[in-house]
């Protein structure tokens, strides 16, 4: 069976660079489908602008003409800081034999060692890396060690294991910041094609990005 992929994030806004990473990956790795996984309270940055519910009804309108992406809420339902090896572990069980891959961007792989017991998620998952061309994974620290432990250049590792290996893997990087995004919006300028129309058009309806008052 085609692995998962695992894509979670606040997508605060979701826009075109979230998901061309997700199809990307989702073509080149043969995954059977990318859930994306918006995030309720995020232990490493500060709440998110739009409410969960918000940004979870902009991220199934981004995803709904597409099959193999999917949108699970576990994490807006859940009280309390969202963990991401406590996501695994409750997906894990719900698929113990299949392979589960979590996708990270560069940056948040970087900041890896900063998650609340992350050495554990490569008991429960691979970590595939999707990065611009021509970066390089670190041959240092921490990071650096689990690279010379756990990488492979072998997309057949993700396959035929559940969890256990690093991938990293170069996708067309599309300049765009949800932080630049958000600020872009709540000035009043249109962020067209830089989101969806869906999703524009819910920003625009909702005026869920609305400046708040001080």
């Amino acid at each position: 069976m085609q692995p998962i992929g695992l894509f979670g994030g606040t997508f605060d806004p979701v826009h075109y660079g979230h998901l061309r990473t997700a199809f990307e990956l989702w073509q080149e790795l043969r995954l059977a489908e990318v859930r994306f996984m918006p995030t309720g309270s995020p232990p490493h940055r500060e709440q998110p602008y739009a409410t969960p519910e918000m940004r979870l009804q902009m991220v199934k309108a981004a995803v709904a003409s597409q099959p193999a992406f999917v949108v699970d809420d576990r994490e807006i339902r859940r009280t309390g800081v969202s963990y991401s090896v406590d996501t695994l572990t409750e997906v894990r069980k719900e698929f113990p034999y299949r392979s589960l891959c979590l996708l990270l961007g560069m940056d948040a792989f970087l900041g890896l060692p900063n998650w609340h017991r992350w050495r554990e998620l490569l008991d429960l998952a691979h970590i595939v890396v999707a990065h611009r061309p021509g970066w390089r994974a670190p041959t240092m620290g921490p990071l650096g060690e689990v690279m010379v432990d756990h990488g492979t250049g072998t997309i057949r590792d993700l396959h035929q294991n559940p969890s256990g290996r690093v991938y990293v893997h170069a996708v067309t990087q599309l300049e765009i910041s949800s932080t630049e995004l958000r600020h872009l919006i709540i000035a009043g300028r249109d962020p067209q094609y830089l989101v969806p129309e869906e999703v524009r058009q819910i920003i625009r309806d909702t005026r869920c990005y609305a400046p708040r008052q001080r």
